[in-house]
């Protein structure tokens, strides 16, 4: 762990709501918690019928729906809507990292190419131009399909159309890699799929590295909830991952990212920078955060995310969930305003906010 990550994790201000007083516990001398032990990959596995008891937050009901509707909240304002050209665009080569080195790409929305111990790793990938039920994109997708690598693996947080998209993964080989929600992996089979691995939180999986040693994948909470249809609501989970690079004798610590896929603000950052400490980088949802008495349970704000990046514990963030597709009432140039007001607020060295273009890269170089 660097000193700036350590400064970071002491200096990180107020911690989770809804666990109240909930401060860092110090580490014992003998550090960290052991990680579990990978499960085997495409293992076949029963869930019980619902993971509603895992909800943070109880889940917005016809009244809160009608109120949205009602108070035409369903979507930025058309004055706002003349700012959609100053959304940053500015696609570029995907870089090559070197040895221990991981690369990251933002392609949009939630979705981007890490390229991590040769493995090049998709997250949530929506490369559609409309997904059922939201407004067309306002950027294009910042990396061209045909642009890609090989993609090793995929990672997906939860089964919402702007995270999980159909006609993206059927561009995929049908022999990729898919890392999935416990409960998800019957319906990736069902589309052909033959190497799906479905998680519960705090369990990993591992894939061999071509240079050596193996990329680790943890799934681990998020503040967030599942549905596709009329009745399958929170009947898969949902969360985010910590990628972490593999580990060569004689070298420092491997580099760990994390993604969070799509979730609000609350005690499960703390638990997680917990579980694994030095985290390098935290790709942070900073959109679709209006109105917040609808979206404050399953969508943290600018503010909440630079709060959460202290939760963790880790040193770079780099926003996400923004500047693609226009979900909630917020402007849509307002995201990254917020976060650069609140990562200068925290006293946070600027070089550490990777707020990147649609289509822009960042390289974690070794350690």
């Amino acid at each position: 762990m660097t000193d700036q990550t350590e400064r970071s994790r002491t200096d990180a201000g107020p911690r989770g709501a809804g666990r109240p007083h909930a401060v860092r516990r110090a580490r014992p001398a003998t550090g960290p918690r052991p990680l579990p032990a990978p499960r085997p990959l495409g293992e076949v596995r029963r869930w019980p019928r619902t993971f509603a008891h895992r909800l943070t937050a109880p889940l917005p009901g016809v009244r809160a729906l009608a109120r949205l509707a009602r108070e035409g909240l369903l979507r930025p304002s058309d004055r706002a809507l003349h700012t959609v050209p100053e959304l940053p665009f500015a696609p570029g080569p995907l870089p090559t990292p070197g040895p221990g080195a991981v690369a990251v790409t933002w392609a949009g929305h939630a979705s981007w190419v890490i390229r991590v111990g040769g493995l090049t790793v998709l997250t949530d990938p929506v490369w559609s131009r409309k997904i059922l039920g939201t407004p067309a994109r306002v950027t294009p997708v910042g990396v061209r399909w045909e642009d890609l690598p090989r993609v090793d693996a995929v990672v997906i947080s939860h089964n919402h159309y702007d995270h999980l998209d159909v006609p993206t993964l059927k561009r995929l080989p049908r022999a990729t890699h898919l890392l999935v929600p416990a409960g998800l992996a019957a319906w990736c089979r069902r589309r052909g799929f033959t190497r799906v691995t479905e998680l519960d939180w705090w369990e990993a999986v591992e894939l061999p590295a071509p240079g050596g040693g193996a990329v680790r994948f943890d799934f681990v909470p998020a503040h967030h909830w599942s549905k596709r249809g009329l009745t399958d609501t929170c009947r898969s989970l949902w969360g985010g991952w910590v990628i972490t690079a593999p580990r060569t004798v004689g070298e420092g610590p491997a580099h760990r990212v994390y993604f969070a896929g799509d979730t609000g603000y609350g005690h499960w950052f703390a638990e997680i920078g917990d579980r694994y400490p030095g985290i390098d980088l935290a790709l942070l949802p900073i959109g679709a955060y209006e109105p917040r008495w609808m979206l404050r349970p399953v969508h943290t704000d600018p503010e909440e995310a630079v709060r959460a990046l202290g939760d963790l514990g880790a040193r770079r963030m780099a926003p996400m969930h923004w500047a693609t597709f226009l979900l909630s009432a917020e402007p849509p140039v307002e995201p990254l305003r917020r976060v650069r007001a609140a990562w200068e607020a925290a006293g946070r060295d600027r070089e550490d906010l990777w707020d990147l273009p649609v289509g822009a890269s960042r390289v974690l170089e070794a350690p």
